[in-house]
């Protein structure tokens, strides 16, 4: 295991009726004027809108609505949001919503405190903000774990770059399980599957020998995996999406990554396919995991025959490694379609003009992955998946 340092910033409330709770008391710690920040509405026909804004009121708030965060955030959206947050003189910003809305609030919480472009700040000049406005974080839809963690994926539609940016932590979140029951079951899968996908990138990375991380990892994989099948079964079983939701944020909370270099091959040239296309993340990551991967067998072999054996429980009686990791792919891909992602770019409604050169060309070749990539065979592997 690598050297590391290790510390946490967000306070996490689990459990149903966490917000009715703990809110009150924490929003009295804050100052007079929130911003509460949303998407689509859908929060205004579950009920949830009605219940925060009940205790924002009860704990005296001058309340700012910034609605209308979509799916893959773009960076005009951040700047509309950190000018409402200047204007208003925001002093906490409350994300309401899945990884889009909290995402994007990462980002206005550190475009309202400066007064350079933020996407230039960090990306030409390789700056890094140090002040932010204060943010909470309510969970309603899990998979991107991004309440746990201070990077952005964020789209520059002027630039055609869907990438990371780097904003505040989350002083606090809170994940209620009750709050997910009205995910459509498309996102709840997709979500799922984010979460998958994060631990398997996390797990690909160095060191490769069996370290604690990574067993903790096995054991997230395991769980989203189990619970997974049992929503799909049972779309009420509130128990199974607590696991779900828990683990998305396990994910992402950095104790998977102790110790580790990451991954996060498949994320970089997915989030490229999203600048171009606008997908749905978990679908692309769903269509290219298993391509990538048998790209990725001969290098990975290792990797692959443990998690075939620990995560997959595939019997190792009679089978040598290769054989273990190729099993491994195969049961990954048998998962994909038995809990109903696509298997093609196809079947998303991508189409096979898609620019795809353009998009492995300017795609991130990440330095942890186990296969070093050209931007070439990042082409075979994106024109595998139509």
């Amino acid at each position: 295991m690598n050297t590391f340092t290790y510390s946490y910033p967000t306070k996490v409330y689990f459990g149903e009726g966490a917000a009715a709770k703990d809110l009150p008391a924490v929003l009295a710690k804050v100052g007079k004027n929130v911003m509460l920040a949303y998407g689509g509405g859908s929060i205004k026909k579950n009920g949830v809108y009605d219940e925060l804004m009940s205790i924002l009121k009860n704990v005296g708030k001058n309340v700012t609505e910034f609605s209308g965060i979509m799916s893959n955030p773009t960076y005009a959206k951040v700047q509309e949001g950190a000018k409402i947050a200047k204007e208003n003189d925001i002093d906490m910003i409350l994300a309401v919503g899945g990884g889009s809305v909290i995402d994007c609030c990462k980002v206005i919480s550190a475009q309202a405190k400066i007064s350079e472009d933020l996407w230039d700040f960090e990306t030409q000049q390789h700056g890094s903000p140090s002040e932010f406005i204060p943010m909470g974080a309510v969970v309603t839809a899990f998979g991107t774990g991004a309440e746990m963690n201070n990077g952005a994926v964020i789209t520059h539609e002027g630039k055609m770059i869907k990438g990371a940016l780097w904003g505040a932590f989350y002083s606090f979140a809170i994940l209620d399980p009750a709050y997910t029951m009205t995910m459509p079951m498309k996102q709840v899968i997709s979500g799922s599957f984010d979460a998958l996908s994060h631990c398997m990138e996390t797990y690909m990375g160095s060191p490769r020998e069996t370290n604690l991380s990574d067993e903790i990892n096995e054991a997230c994989q395991r769980n989203i995996i189990a619970n997974l099948r049992k929503t799909i079964k049972n779309p009420t079983d509130i128990s199974a999406r607590s696991e779900l939701i828990w683990a998305a944020a396990m994910a992402e909370n950095g104790i998977l990554k102790i110790g580790k270099v990451t991954d996060f091959q498949a994320h970089m040239l997915e989030h490229q396919l999203g600048a171009y296309t606008d997908c749905n993340h978990g679908q692309g990551l769903a269509v290219i995991h298993p391509v990538l991967y048998r790209h990725m067998l001969p290098e990975a072999q290792a990797q692959f025959a443990r998690l075939a054996v620990n995560v997959w429980e595939i019997s190792s009686d009679g089978k040598n490694e290769k054989q273990l990791a190729e099993e491994f792919i195969n049961a990954l891909s048998d998962f994909i379609i038995e809990v109903g992602q696509p298997t093609k770019f196809s079947e998303m409604g991508i189409a096979a003009d898609t620019d795809f050169k353009a998009i492995a060309d300017s795609t991130v070749l990440t330095g942890g992955c186990c296969k070093k990539f050209t931007k070439d065979e990042l082409l075979e592997v994106l024109n595998e998946c139509v």
